[in-house]
């Protein structure tokens, strides 16, 4: 599934004056809702008409996002018909669904069966005010999977883990990686996210929508950094799920491999592999030290190997892995190869591309990040701490 941004407006705080998209740069779904109220009808048409100023040549679907069953609106696009199954409370788990099952019937909007799954992101939120309810420790990780797999049993098409409006702490890699495991349903997270090196997280551990809302509220310039193309684009490149849980892992652990050779050699551990049909045609590892040259990043001799073993310039259909975020340089040789795919392990918000060079890639060029983050990134601990 390709990866989705959504955007989640608060009818009773959110700014539509704020608003500013273009069609190469907007979200997928604008979602709209709150635990406590406001008037969704005139909210959603305020929005729509918002929206119609904007390029007639793109559209954002409005989607329902409600906290009770009077933010119902046939106005809206679609709805995600919620059941919160992580509190234990009748009145959320089928009592407002029982409420507006009637008119989102009649109104033939297309609706999502979904199940809301809060997870504590160590804040009190309105939803645990709203409905008396306590979110599921991080910690309690098998009950987490146990209830998603419940709602994947009660036919629930997708599964929304929350960390909450203002949360501090975002759902965890590990807790998405679990539940995307354990079951098949559409996975949306939101809660706590407010860089876009949080978003790669979640998508490389395999959510499939990521949902920003307060952040976006109160800082709606900084959609361009989150989303600089229509279709699920991320900083200039479409992020592609393919292979994310299995072979992603097998070759970010052979370009750990590498970054482990840089260190023996007390250079900056940073490691890189480059694949095609499957197979390696390229390895590299830091060496401007042993070298003497400040070009010979891991990236680097990793592509001058793949390029010989192919005899041409070009890699069109080869697949980049990093244990860290490529630096300008770097990028800009990947992009000059048409290298099709990057993954790559931990960001680099000091001198990576997304800072200096975003566009730098082959524009059809797709990007996976956080693949084995945090191991990638004690290894970079591991040298500096041996260097102070």
């Amino acid at each position: 599934m390709e990866k989705k941004l959504a955007i989640l407006l608060d009818p009773e705080k959110a700014d539509l004056s704020r608003l500013s998209f273009a069609a190469d740069c907007h979200p997928d779904y604008i979602f709209v809702g709150g635990s406590t109220g406001g008037d969704t009808t005139e909210f959603v048409r305020a929005l729509k008409n918002r929206l119609s100023i904007f390029d007639s040549r793109f559209s954002i679907p409005v989607i329902l996002f409600p906290g009770n069953s009077s933010q119902f609106t046939p106005e809206a696009d679609g709805i995600l018909f919620l059941s919160l199954l992580s509190g234990n409370n009748p009145e959320y788990l089928i009592g407002q669904q029982i409420k507006s099952a009637h008119a989102i019937r009649d109104s033939h909007m297309d609706f999502v069966p979904t199940a809301y799954i809060l997870i504590d992101g160590g804040v009190e939120t309105s939803t645990m005010r709203v409905t008396g309810t306590q979110p599921i420790k991080p910690s309690n990780l098998q009950t987490i999977i146990d209830t998603a797999i419940a709602a994947e049993l009660m036919g629930k098409k997708a599964i929304y883990l929350e960390a909450g409006s203002g949360a501090r702490i975002p759902v965890s890699a590990d807790i998405i990686r679990a539940v995307r495991k354990n079951t098949s349903c559409t996975l949306i997270v939101g809660g706590g996210i407010r860089t876009p090196e949080a978003m790669h997280a979640a998508y490389a551990a395999g959510a499939d929508i990521v949902v920003i809302g307060n952040h976006f509220e109160e800082h709606p310039e900084d959609l361009k950094k989150f989303c600089k193309y229509p279709n699920g684009s991320i900083n200039g490149q479409m992020v592609n799920d393919k292979m994310v849980n299995g072979d992603d892992e097998r070759f970010m652990r052979l370009a750990l491999d590498e970054a482990r050779k840089a260190l023996a050699k007390d250079e900056i551990p940073i490691g890189c592999v480059i694949v095609s049909d499957n197979q390696i045609i390229g390895r590299g590892h830091n060496l401007t030290e042993t070298l003497a040259d400040v070009t010979a990043h891991a990236e680097m001799q990793a592509v001058t190997a793949a390029t010989q073993t192919l005899g041409g310039k070009y890699l069109p259909d080869a697949t980049l892995y990093v244990t860290v975020e490529p630096c300008p340089m770097c990028a800009g040789a990947i992009g000059w190869a048409q290298i099709a795919r990057i993954v790559y392990g931990a960001p680099d918000p000091k001198r990576g591309y997304t800072t200096y060079a975003p566009r730098a890639f082959h524009p059809k060029a797709t990007v996976t990040a956080g693949v084995l983050e945090e191991e990638c990134r004690a290894l970079m601990q591991e040298f500096f701490k041996k260097k102070r």
